[in-house]
């Protein structure tokens, strides 16, 4: 009896500890919560510029000082240019709704050289002035909430540096002390050593494709595609390549959903040789940009079909907002990583080199160690004579 009433107030312990530690850890994700965001970006970027911290700490052999360098590189990088292009981006917004509505007008203009005839087609068919007027109606009211954003964005920009702050102070540490925080996840990972290396190096590898190749090239098709738009006489340049540098981001999307648009406008508005030179330069050298680089940036890392990357950006988008561009692969081959080792039919709870044969192959005359290891015995003597 006395042994039972132990064992239940042992329960009873067991119990309250594991409510309080329930309690504890939730209180934690609160108070985590607000910085989930900054924690996340940091993480993607520590990981993006690892390798340019390896090599300054190779040189200057102080963790400190490369952690610092490195992300004021990563200021310089990513932040600075961003900041610009933001800047241009909120001041041309308004400006490109309203070239937009002058498009539209001239596009459904049934005097229009080229597409005139299949407008007036089209309006015994069905009401193009209704369809017109909606257009720029909904167009007008995208412009007005745009400047009416545009304080609230100016507002915001002590906000964003704020953030920006917090992920460069999360990152440092991240740098500095980066390999015990990676044996730290391992060791509450409940993997083995090899499944849990394996892990971090598949992040690691979707990581670099998501930045190094899809990134790139993104930016890379959306800058030709501006300078295109700025060379031709096209309104809103900026806008257009960074919406260019978004649908590039997209697989089974492209910058095309872009040009070739702008290139049909040139084309009803009589300026034939602009877009015959956009469509050129659209179809040449911006297409020949993603066969040609993707190849050599991305490769076979991140190892996903196109399908499931198409689906993991868009769900990424959704859920982690921009940064799911990135995040959005990575849970997913973080993920199927999981689904792998799972299915790995090995019972044995830590990573071994013994070879492990069948029983029929077994000798007790030969352990199974004297087939691993090399013997140092001397050769058996040869038999007596006589």
């Amino acid at each position: 009896m006395d042994n039972l009433s132990k064992d239940r107030r042992d329960q009873a312990r067991w119990f309250v500890l594991l409510a309080i530690m329930a309690a504890a850890i939730y209180l934690c994700w609160l108070m985590l919560l607000p910085f989930i965001g900054v924690l996340l970006w940091a993480g993607v970027l520590t990981v993006a510029f690892q390798p340019l911290y390896d090599r300054l700490s190779a040189r200057t052999g102080k963790p400190e000082l490369s952690a610092g360098l490195t992300c004021l590189l990563v200021v310089l990088i990513i932040g600075v240019p961003l900041g610009l292009i933001s800047w241009a981006i909120v001041h041309e917004l308004t400006p490109a709704i309203s070239d937009m509505q002058g498009g539209i007008a001239q596009l459904l203009d049934p005097n229009a050289e080229l597409t005139g005839p299949t407008v007036r087609w089209l309006g015994e068919h069905i009401d193009l002035e209704r369809a017109r007027a909606q257009a720029n109606e909904q167009l007008g009211e995208a412009g007005s909430w745009l400047a009416g954003r545009t304080i609230g964005i100016v507002g915001g920009v002590l906000a964003v540096l704020v953030q920006t702050l917090f992920v460069l102070f999360v990152m440092y540490y991240l740098f500095r002390d980066g390999k015990q925080v990676r044996e730290a996840l391992s060791s509450v990972i409940p993997l083995r050593n090899r499944q849990t290396y394996e892990l971090f190096m598949r992040t690691r590898e979707v990581i670099s494709a998501s930045l190094y190749g899809v990134l790139v090239i993104a930016v890379i098709q959306g800058a030709l595609g501006g300078v295109a738009f700025w060379a031709l006489g096209l309104p809103s340049a900026i806008v257009w390549g960074f919406v260019m540098v978004f649908l590039s981001l997209i697989p089974m999307a492209g910058a095309f959903i872009v040009w070739v648009p702008a290139a049909i406008f040139l084309a009803v508005g009589g300026s034939w040789v602009k877009a015959l030179l956009l469509t050129l330069w659209g179809s040449i050298v911006i297409g020949l940009v993603d066969n040609f680089l993707r190849p050599k940036l991305v490769g076979e890392r991140a190892k996903l079909h196109e399908l499931f990357i198409f689906f993991a950006v868009l769900g990424g988008l959704q859920v982690f907002g921009i940064l799911g561009i990135v995040l959005g692969p990575v849970v997913l081959a973080i993920a199927l990583a999981l689904f792998a080792a799972l299915r790995q039919s090995t019972p044995a709870e830590h990573p071994t080199t013994r070879l492990i044969l069948p029983p029929d192959l077994r000798s007790p005359e030969r352990p199974l160690a004297g087939l691993l290891t090399p013997t140092t015995s001397p050769p058996p003597s040869p038999p007596p004579v006589g």
